[in-house]
């Protein structure tokens, strides 16, 4: 049986979970304030660019493993694009790095416009994990678009837990040197709930973490918290020989491919226990299917939406969803 309080040392450092969370509330204040000012974020990544045929690669495919990446196709003979252009631009601004715009004129860019099956201009398109996804064509109304955008980064996060631009924390931090941050409502909590996880006392850290969430739904140490400590909890009295032999005799038992996949990941096989959620995601369909893919986003939580190891397994996910 596995030992009652086990160690993440393989996988997270939970020392370093409390300045993650402080980081990324960083981020999410330069993200608002960028919105609120209409500046470029502290990253330098701007919410709209123009990407040309040798930028795609870098500029929207990869990016789109960590943003929706939308696409305007436009071209400056095309007047309906004059309308749509700047509505499209104003609305990445006010979502604040839920997506990003990438513009493309077809003029400059015959193979991107080719290879999208672009049949007239103005068109919108987007890229979510390394997938294009048709959205509009036309100067469609406001109204209608927004909800199309909201369409779109409510799947981007349930699909793939991608929930927006990363901001540079340095940079945040930078920026709000000469005033220090109050504490947060919740230090002592997330503290307590902290202490908790390291002692082993994984039903007090979970209470703790979903108490902090029940008030701040999007506070990211009490979420990357809760992962942790739900994770442990799952594989604390797991006999590890067991599962393994369960998960290689029975590769269609999607119960079993979970059960291994906490203990890959537990002992810091990152990729495997990604790799074994993506497979099993692909040879199953209903329920069985969305089981393995919540079971895989509730583990790229775990790891941290930045980490190399999540891009790469969010791309593979999207690769057998569609």
């Amino acid at each position: 049986m596995q030992p009652r309080n086990m160690s993440m040392s393989g996988v997270v450092d939970l020392a370093a979970v409390k300045a993650a969370g402080e980081a990324k509330q960083k981020a999410e204040q330069a993200r608002a304030e960028a919105a609120r000012t209409g500046a470029v974020p502290a990253s330098g990544a701007r919410l709209v660019f123009d990407v040309d045929e040798a930028g795609f690669q870098q500029d929207v495919l990869q990016r789109s493993t960590e943003v929706p990446v939308v696409i305007d196709f436009w071209a400056e003979w095309c007047e309906p694009c004059k309308q749509l252009g700047p509505l499209l631009e104003r609305l990445a601004a006010e979502y604040a790095g839920k997506f990003v715009l990438a513009k493309i004129d077809v003029d400059a860019n015959q193979m991107l416009f080719q290879q999208f099956g672009v049949q007239g201009i103005p068109a919108v398109f987007a890229v979510i994990a390394g997938q294009p996804v048709p959205l509009f064509q036309g100067a469609a109304p406001e109204a209608q678009i927004r909800q199309v955008l909201d369409q779109l980064v409510q799947a981007a996060e349930q699909q793939f837990g991608i929930v927006g631009a990363p901001v540079d924390a340095a940079a945040a931090e930078e920026q709000g040197a000469d005033a220090p941050a109050p504490a947060g409502p919740y230090d002592a909590a997330l503290t307590a709930a902290n202490d908790a996880l390291d002692s082993g006392d994984l039903g007090g850290a979970v209470r703790a973490y979903q108490n902090v969430l029940s008030d701040d739904p999007g506070n990211p140490e009490a979420k990357l918290g809760l992962a942790q400590a739900e994770l442990l909890a799952r594989v604390r009295d797991l006999d590890a020989q067991e599962v393994r032999r369960d998960a290689a005799e029975n590769p269609s038992d999607v119960a079993a491919q979970v059960r291994a996949a906490d203990l890959d990941l537990v002992g810091g096989h990152v990729e495997d226990a990604f790799g074994r959620l993506v497979e099993t995601v692909k040879r199953t369909a209903g329920e069985d299917r969305e089981t393995a893919r919540l079971r895989l986003l509730e583990l790229f939580d775990v790891i941290g939406a930045d980490d190399p190891r999540v891009t790469k397994a969010r791309t593979a996910l999207a690769r057998v969803l569609f």
